[in-house]
């Protein structure tokens, strides 16, 4: 049994699922997960894109639909006794599922840590109890579980493994470059995998890109859709835009490369970006009462991993009341502006790239579901 809850987690479930069939062909795998999990023969009880949520109040209102979730994997994890429960981030319900799955000798392998080491620090108390074995993906969290009495193994970033080497289309110039084989930059909009997301920051994206299309009449967006967003929902708000946005679908990675800046909403996008050297702004909003409650809790200098990754402020970070049309333009045109900091910024990024690690994260992560699951 898998269980991701969201877009990034549905991606690196699928490759951890296809390396496992490739290790284990007669394994059957059902869950929770998305598109990808589905095309790799998970057979999906609930989909992802029902089940993820930003902050505290958004989880209300998915709250019938993932206690459904809930009682339903319960039920198979009672009746079935899986092999190996395999779960991917997503804290709360995960958790909820380990502790139930530990009453009932189903050994438990997390892949993809919840953050606890960012808030609620004292969660790892639970994970210590509930899961058999974690796999981690940024370099700094084996130091933190394995002195809290977790097993745990550092396997890479399951990202390095879908990457490839960016193209860039920057031309030589000083003060005000030029950009792109028209002239114009071209800006990638990444405004997360989650309808809230979108709604609180693309509008404000769109708005920006619009200020700057004043000094950069040529102004190309690529906007890389996540596999959670259908066509349907983005369209109304790219419709009102008075810029150029193409929507691509299925190449993350491949549209980042021909981008010469990026604005990323706070999440795993800020590393896949980060992965190809692209200068980016960072931005998160969520409601006034998450925010609140978050900030009362979070323990961490930043909110990005690109920066948490470094130990350093690496990129500009706009959170909540920051997130405004006049702040955002401001920092993206600064980037576009000054060659000399787009190409710092794009060397601290390869060193981000570095610590990920060389790739074979699925691969590491695989070998270890075969050792649980052979030592039942």
């Amino acid at each position: 049994m898998i269980v991701a809850g969201e877009a990034s987690a549905d991606h690196h479930g699928a490759a951890l699922v296809e390396m496992l069939k490739q290790l284990l062909p007669e394994t059957r795998f059902c869950g929770i997960g998305g598109k990808e999990l589905e095309k790799a023969g998970v057979h999906i009880l609930f989909h992802s894109s029902e089940m993820a949520v930003v902050g505290l109040t958004e989880a209300l209102v998915r709250i019938k639909t993932i206690l459904k979730a809930a009682r339903r994997i319960k039920e198979i994890l009672r009746e079935k006794r899986p092999d190996l429960l395999i779960l991917l981030d997503y804290p709360e319900f995960n958790l909820y599922l380990a502790k139930f799955a530990k009453r009932l000798n189903v050994p438990v392998l997390y892949y993809i840590s919840p953050q606890v080491w960012a808030w609620r620090k004292g969660r790892v108390r639970k994970i210590a109890r509930r899961i058999t074995r974690m796999a981690v993906i940024l370099p700094f969290e084996k130091d933190f579980y394995r002195k809290r009495g977790v097993r745990v193994d550092y396997v890479g970033h399951p990202l390095m493994d879908r990457c490839r080497e960016a193209t860039y289309h920057e031309r030589d110039s000083q003060e005000m470059p030029t950009f792109g084989p028209d002239g114009g930059p071209v800006i990638g909009l990444l405004p997360g995998s989650r309808k809230e997301e979108i709604r609180n920051l693309l509008p404000e994206m769109l708005k920006a890109v619009e200020i700057l299309k004043g000094d950069y009449p040529r102004i190309k967006c690529l906007l890389p859709l996540a596999d959670t967003i259908s066509r349907d929902f983005i369209r109304p708000f790219l419709d009102r835009a008075a810029v150029d946005i193409q929507i691509r679908e299925g190449d993350i990675h491949g549209t980042l490369g021909r981008c010469d800046l990026a604005i990323v909403t706070s999440g795993t996008a800020t590393l896949d970006t980060a992965i190809m050297a692209v200068p980016m702004v960072v931005v998160y909003r969520v409601s006034r009462f998450s925010y609140l409650a978050g900030k009362a809790l979070i323990r961490v200098p930043f909110i990005s991993l690109v920066n948490l990754v470094a130990g350093k402020r690496v990129v500009c970070e706009l959170i909540q009341d920051s997130v405004n049309v006049d702040t955002l333009a401001y920092e993206a045109g600064i980037l576009l502006k000054n060659r000399a900091l787009r190409e710092r910024m794009k060397g601290d990024l390869m060193e981000v790239r570095r610590l990920l690690g060389g790739g074979g994260a699925s691969k590491k992560t695989a070998g270890i579901a075969v050792e649980m699951m052979r030592g039942r």
